[in-house]
């Protein structure tokens, strides 16, 4: 079955920031975890949440550059984590246990984009690990501190180059075809948006939400393994190095993130795919690859099937 998504007016758009969609809300006493919360749209997502008085948990695979990036913002934790690592993982989940009861949000926001062909210590293709397989363990990990919140929200973001092809689920790692490094990123941000659609099957009953979000194209860290050449010829900037209008700022870029995780309009609507604050409308045929989302990342078997392949190969399965 292919979930549709309707269009809702969410008073914000394309051009809205983070402090735009926080405005007027107060998040006191609330607590959120931000994996990557310290480098792009990470730091933005971070500082919007503070200000408006909720308290965050950042994991960061650079605790030196996540201090220095954040230095200044209140009620801040960091909080060492690395998603190819399963024993950081681990390690982690444990470190915010140890000081938590509940959980209201937990943002799926770390990535990796276009790399060559790295794996991890388990084999595992380095694009699926990070963004897709590392956040299925560190949700799985924290499923207990989330479901013992009155109402929480997982934010998983996604990207528009899900459209480039779907994914593979009897070869997600790359072990029988050969590998591409943009096929290899729409696939993994396939399936952090199959992830989102699951998981909130799995969670409205304990009052957990699950949205995926795709931020948009900003120009950050993300990119490091772009070369200009590449960029020019994808039309992310000119041949001058000016970046292309249409990019967001970083501030633009955490909007739809923070939007999800804080609307009301979105209190009984989980499962769904977003952009520029607001639920996405579906691809049409004939349209661009990157405009709307795709039917096969809102097929809910393809979800089942990738859930079922991601348990097996992390042998994690999330508590009942």
């Amino acid at each position: 079955m292919i979930l549709q998504q309707h269009l809702e007016n969410s008073g914000f758009g394309y051009r809205s920031t983070a402090a735009d969609v926080v405005k007027g809300i107060d998040l006191t006493g609330k607590t959120a975890v931000v994996t990557g919360g310290y480098s792009g749209i990470g730091t933005e997502t971070v500082r919007a949440l503070v200000g408006v008085g909720a308290q965050v948990i950042v994991g960061a695979r650079r605790p030196d550059v996540a201090q220095t990036n954040l230095a200044g913002m209140p009620r801040v934790t960091i909080l060492e984590l690395d998603l190819g690592a399963p024993e950081s993982i681990n390690s982690f989940s444990l470190a915010v246990s140890s000081r938590l009861t509940q959980l209201d949000m937990l943002i799926n926001n770390a990535a990796i984009m276009a790399n060559p062909l790295t794996r991890d210590q388990r084999g595992f293709e380095s694009q699926l690990a990070v963004n897709h397989l590392g956040h299925f363990q560190l949700t799985a990990r924290l499923w207990r501190l989330l479901c013992a919140a009155p109402s929480a929200r997982v934010v998983t973001l996604t990207s528009s180059a899900h459209g480039g092809n779907g994914l593979e689920v009897n070869d997600l790692n790359f072990e029988t075809r050969a590998y591409e490094k943009w096929t290899a990123y729409s696939q993994a941000k396939s399936a952090n948006a199959l992830f989102a659609l699951s998981l909130d099957k799995r969670g409205q009953p304990h009052g957990v939400r699950s949205f995926a979000v795709d931020p948009g194209g900003i120009d950050t860290p993300l990119q490091r393994h772009m070369a200009d050449e590449e960029k020019i010829a994808m039309g992310w900037m000119d041949k001058d190095g000016k970046l292309n209008d249409l990019l967001k700022t970083v501030e633009q870029g955490a909007a739809t993130t923070i939007w999800c995780a804080t609307s009301s309009v979105l209190n009984d609507m989980g499962g769904v795919y977003c952009e520029n604050c607001n639920i996405a409308q579906p691809w049409q045929a004939g349209n661009p690859p990157m405009i709307g989302v795709h039917p096969h990342v809102r097929d809910e078997a393809l979800a089942e099937a990738l859930w079922k392949k991601s348990e097996d190969l992390l042998g994690e399965k999330f508590p009942g």
